[in-house]
């Protein structure tokens, strides 16, 4: 990791850059295959497929004999903790339900709001180096708590044209309508589109690389909603010298290892920490089975020296992290100060992992500065609130005036003549 020692606020735009490629370099290819997709459906699924995946295809759907030949394959000390983990989740996400909100405006003036679900949503399950199977239970389960009618989910084949045994058990236990052998931009495009096997959807969630967050975010011009742009993994931490380097080095390396894209930050205002973390970040490196990813990662990472808490907390505002841990004396400081951040992790003990997998939060985050305008997915991300009124005879009588008054001042008559006839014929009665 590069060490910055105490910069100047001009410069903490250039140091917190994320190491990504231009949006226009990726959208030509994104928009290519968009446009073959949806002109020839499956056989342009096909082909990128096994462009993309090298890897030809007779069926895009997985049948019920592969789902149960996977689940048995998962051994049974994984399926409890997959099974725990769901547990948690669905506890965390069936809090987040809401009651109908009801108001009486003014007497006879009646406007309520109430929840219904997305019909169908598609989820898009990365695969590649490391199948992410935890993100099936992140979206599936509040896709079923919020009451969605058709759940589809796309994840990549492996080389033998196989999905992990693990996500097609995860899917299984969530109760996910039907999964598609399709990665990266074609399933995006399939789902944004439809195809001869993939039904087009009303939303899109998941995780995915640049080309994935780029293809989510063209598939809106289509009139398909997102639940986020969420591109490369990415985690900043804030440890004063009250952290255990070694906790502090593994939460970096846990996100270093995602991809060579991901990008992990140490915030200090202790230098002893930051050196310490970095002869940790060494030793552990060389235990990891992905040691090349994270190295990779590593070097598109820092390690800033600040002056004092008020200049870290600006500082992390200002990057609005993916995962934000916060080891510090002080951990209240930073909590109560966050303002742009997808997921908080607080103490010595609270692993960004924990959040990945089974503490119950969801780890479908904004990442590259969304943060700032953008929540991670939850339950609502499932549903949409429609609002309803009921305006009796003493109620348009009471609001009518008002109305007429406002439209005549817009130009708008008609709107006007809506509540004008109404209030005549009351007159009349």
């Amino acid at each position: 990791m590069k060490n910055i020692i105490y910069p100047r606020k001009i410069q903490w735009s250039e140091i917190l850059k994320r190491p990504t490629q231009t949006v226009k370099e990726i959208e030509t290819t994104v928009n290519k295959v968009f446009e073959d997709v949806q002109s020839n459906g499956d056989q342009a699924v096909r082909k990128y497929t096994k462009q993309f995946d090298k890897v030809s295809l007779s069926s895009l759907v997985v049948t019920e004999d592969e789902i149960n030949t996977a689940v048995q394959k998962v051994s049974n000390e994984l399926k409890e903790a997959i099974q725990l983990a769901a547990s948690n989740i669905e506890k965390f996400h069936k809090a987040q339900q809401s009651e109908r909100v009801y108001q009486e405006t003014m007497p006879g003036v009646v406007c309520w709001q109430e929840k219904r679900p997305i019909q169908k949503v598609g989820l898009y399950i990365p695969g590649g180096t490391a199948p992410l199977f935890s993100t099936v239970l992140m979206l599936a389960i509040p896709a079923k708590i919020a009451g969605c009618k058709e759940v589809l989910l796309c994840s990549p084949p492996n080389k033998e044209g196989k999905i992990a045994n693990e996500i097609l058990y995860a899917a299984s236990l969530c109760g996910v309508t039907n999964i598609y052998k399709i990665g990266g931009i074609q399933a995006i495009s399939g789902l944004t589109f439809g195809t001869e096997t993939i039904p087009k959807v009303y939303k899109i969630f998941g995780p995915g690389n640049q080309f994935v967050t780029v293809a989510k975010q063209i598939a809106t011009k289509f009139g398909v909603a997102i639940d986020m742009p969420a591109g490369p993994s990415e985690l900043l931490v804030m440890a004063d010298n009250s952290a255990n380097p070694s906790f502090v080095a593994s939460d970096l390396l846990s996100q270093a290892e995602h991809g060579a894209d991901s990008q992990v930050i140490l915030v200090s205002t202790s230098k002893k920490t930051i050196e310490n973390v970095s002869i940790e970040l060494k030793k552990q490196l060389e235990e990891l089975p992905r040691k090349e990813i994270a190295i990779k990662a590593i070097e598109n990472s820092i390690s800033i020296l600040v002056q004092n808490s008020e200049e870290a907390l600006d500082l992390i505002n200002q990057y609005a992290p993916e995962h934000f841990i916060v080891c510090t004396k002080n951990d209240n400081f930073f909590v109560d100060g966050i303002i742009n951040a997808g997921s908080v992790f607080i103490g010595n003990y609270t692993p960004e992992s924990a959040g990945d997998y089974a503490s119950g939060t969801n780890h479908t985050l904004p990442t590259n500065g969304y943060s700032k305008a953008y929540s991670g997915v939850n339950l609502d991300s499932f549903t949409k609130s429609i609002t309803f009124q009921e305006i009796s005879k003493i109620g348009i009588q009471n609001i009518g005036p008002s109305i007429e008054l406002m439209a005549e001042a817009e130009g708008l008559q008609a709107h006007k003549n809506a509540v004008t006839l109404r209030l005549k014929e009351l007159k009349s009665c």
